[in-house]
Formats: C-alpha cells, sequence, structure tokens
C-alpha cells in the first residue's frame, strides 16, 4: 500500500468511527467538507430521503440515476417529480452502452430471465462504473434493515470495486425513523411504495413481497438473486 492509499485507508477508519452513530446531515456535511464538488449521491427513485438530505448540505448536488430502460412508469414519474421539487439538483440519468433492443439483438430477448447477473451487469453495474468516474465519493441510501445481506453496512467505508469512498448515511435508520422523516418533511415517494412494493427495481424483475417477508424478497422472485451487484453480491459476471 502506497502512502497516498494509507492515508485514505486512515481517513475512512477515523470517519467511520467518529459517525458512526452520528445523524445523517452531519455525515453528508462530513462528505462535502471533505470531498468539496467531488461527490455524488445514487438513487432508485424509490423515494427522496436521501437526496432531500443531501440538498440541504449542497443544494446542487450530483444525483446518479441508472436509467436501464426497464423502470416501471411510476419510478420514472417519480425522477421528474424530484427534478421539478429540487430544481438546484443536478440529476444524470444515466444509460447503457446499449438499447434494450440492442441488447436482445446481441444477447437475446428477456435477458433478466435467462442470465439475470448478466442484464444487472450490463445495465447497471458498468453505467454506474462510468457514472462515478472523477468523483472521489458516492453517497448511498442503504440501510441495515434492508435484508440480511446488508446487515453490516458501515457508515463511512472504502469502495475497492470503483476505488473512491461509500457513505451510507442512512445505515442504522430504522423503518420507523424513514417514515418519521418523510411524514415531517413531506418527501416524495414512489406511488409502488403504497400500492405494497418495498423495494423497486427494474419492472420485470420486481413484485411484491408476500407479507412478512423480507423487504428485498420481491426482487428477482424465485432466483437466488437478491442483489444486483452495485454494492457487492449478484451481479458480478
Amino acid at each position: 500500500m502506497n502512502a497516498e492509499s494509507s492515508q485514505v485507508g486512515d481517513m475512512v477508519d477515523m470517519a467511520q468511527r467518529h459517525y458512526s452513530q452520528a445523524p445523517a446531515h452531519e455525515v453528508l456535511e462530513w462528505v462535502d467538507a471533505t470531498f468539496g464538488g467531488r461527490w455524488t449521491v445514487a438513487s432508485s427513485m424509490q423515494d427522496a430521503v436521501l437526496i432531500d438530505l443531501a440538498a440541504q448540505v449542497k443544494p446542487d448536488v450530483d444525483v446518479v440515476f441508472l436509467e436501464t430502460g426497464y423502470h416501471f412508469a411510476e419510478t420514472l414519474g417519480t425522477r421528474d417529480a424530484v427534478e421539478a421539487v429540487y430544481p438546484r439538483v443536478r440529476i444524470r440519468s444515466v444509460r447503457p452502452e446499449f438499447s434494450v433492443a440492442e441488447q436482445d439483438a446481441a444477447e437475446g430477448e428477456r435477458l433478466y430471465e435467462r442470465a439475470p447477473d448478466r442484464c444487472c451487469h450490463l445495465r447497471k453495474v458498468l453505467p454506474l462504473r462510468s457514472a462515478l468516474v472523477g468523483y472521489d465519493a458516492w453517497v448511498t441510501g442503504l440501510r441495515r434493515v434492508d435484508g440480511p445481506g446488508r446487515a453490516d453496512t458501515p457508515v463511512v467505508e472504502w469502495d475497492e470495486r470503483h476505488g473512491l469512498v461509500k457513505v451510507n448515511p442512512i445505515a442504522a435508520w430504522s423503518d420507523e425513523e424513514l417514515q418519521r422523516y418523510i411524514d415531517e418533511r413531506g418527501i416524495l415517494v414512489n406511488p409502488l411504495m403504497g400500492e405494497g412494493y418495498t423495494s423497486i427495481g427494474c419492472a420485470p424483475c420486481t413484485v411484491k413481497p408476500l407479507p412478512g417477508a423480507d423487504l428485498r424478497s420481491g426482487r428477482w422472485a424465485g432466483l437466488n438473486k437478491t442483489e444486483c451487484g452495485l454494492h457487492g453480491g449478484k451481479g458480478k459476471v
């Protein structure tokens, strides 16, 4: 490990120790003070909680939205509503290299059924990798209560895959805390959440979970897959 890498590692370790129990706004204030304009928020447009938090610290914050070509109309509508409510926020709708039709021609139709990891890799993992170039940190809405695979999510970590700091300011939030913030701030929420969806991804791969099931059980239902690969786990090819 070179001196620069060692310094970054020390910074991440210190930040994780200091901010592991800190309020989300304090975490984001540290991000902005540390990285200036070189950070971005990633949002699936399930709700605008993270965007609202970030915009209070940096009103013109960059937001990466992965436009896979398979989203629900409600998700795209939520993105458009966010643009209207937060006019200074800069939403980057990042698209894959190939359209759905081009992917169908090259890989065969309904790749998401035959090889879902491959589909996620092409339409999410690779576009995110490109979208994060030029940033020193990215901020996500990962929460520990979202599922067993996210139970150990730290507030600050080093993202080896992308070579930058990854910050999860609401990692410790419970469902009740999230809902309270939504209610108190009047936060935009994807309409599908009110219809029984608890985790929203691409339309062909998302269903309503069974009552009492894991929040992410409606994603790739029936498959041994709970992650698209953006945060590790399944999704890599």
